[in-house]
């Protein structure tokens, strides 16, 4: 027990200065978050204890208004906190698989399964709700990247519904701080098998793309692929 308890000493400041870094960095983007979290406590304790005065146990309520209180600041200093992250990370590239990423339990993301040379990207979620492809770049030409992406999708799991997300602030695009929730809210349309299986569908065509053999050096110009496989090589 002796050796526990510094590890657990010199475990509580290490959270307390994370939680304070957190702080600091929400406050550069939202500046009323000191005023917010403190009136979110305040009402909090103070319906409670209002409530402890009327009922005649006001001790009881009080602690049990401070607790709730501390619940709710904790709550909301987390969301507020979580909006002021997805702020700051709009518009730079892999955003939107940073959030897909802390999307939840229950989905599986893949980041750029699809990409051209002007870095527009799209990247691959699977959940319950089925396929979700989120792209992020110009909204022009990621429709072309989306829809190849979905006509693949398409072939190797026609029975799975395929999603389309465009991450941005323009009109039918879905901001960044909003993409977690929107998903979240999509129809549940898929059991846990069939998540799954879906999962195992596309990891193998993940696996056979990786393990193709291609020949070595540029193709002569001209020469088609042969349909069913790859050129012999002499």
């Amino acid at each position: 027990m002796a050796r526990k308890e510094p590890a657990a000493d010199a475990a509580n400041p290490g959270r307390l200065k994370q939680i304070a870094l957190t702080y600091k960095m929400t406050r550069k983007a939202d500046k009323k978050i000191g005023l917010v979290l403190a009136g979110v406590g305040i009402v909090v304790f103070g319906v409670l204890l209002a409530i402890g005065f009327l009922i005649g146990h006001p001790i009881y309520l009080g602690i049990l208004g401070v607790l709730l209180a501390f619940l709710a600041t904790a709550i909301v200093f987390g969301r507020r906190a979580e909006r002021a992250a997805f702020g700051q990370m709009e518009g730079q590239p892999g955003a939107a698989a940073a959030v897909l990423d802390n999307i939840g339990r229950g989905w599986t993301t893949t980041p750029a399964v699809a990409m051209n040379r002007n870095q527009d990207v799209v990247h691959r979620a699977v959940g319950k709700a089925g396929i979700v492809l989120v792209a992020e770049g110009n909204p022009n030409r990621v429709k072309s990247l989306l829809a190849a992406e979905k006509k693949k999708m398409n072939r190797i799991v026609a029975d799975v519904p395929v999603h389309d997300l465009v991450v941005g602030t323009g009109e039918g695009q879905v901001e960044l701080k909003k993409l977690r929730t929107t998903m979240l809210k999509l129809p549940r349309v898929l059991s846990g098998p069939q998540v799954t299986v879906t999962n195992d569908r596309l990891r193998a065509l993940g696996d056979l793309m990786s393990n193709m053999p291609l020949p070595k050096g540029p193709m002569p110009k001209g020469m088609r692929m042969p349909r069913g496989g790859n050129p012999r090589q002499r």
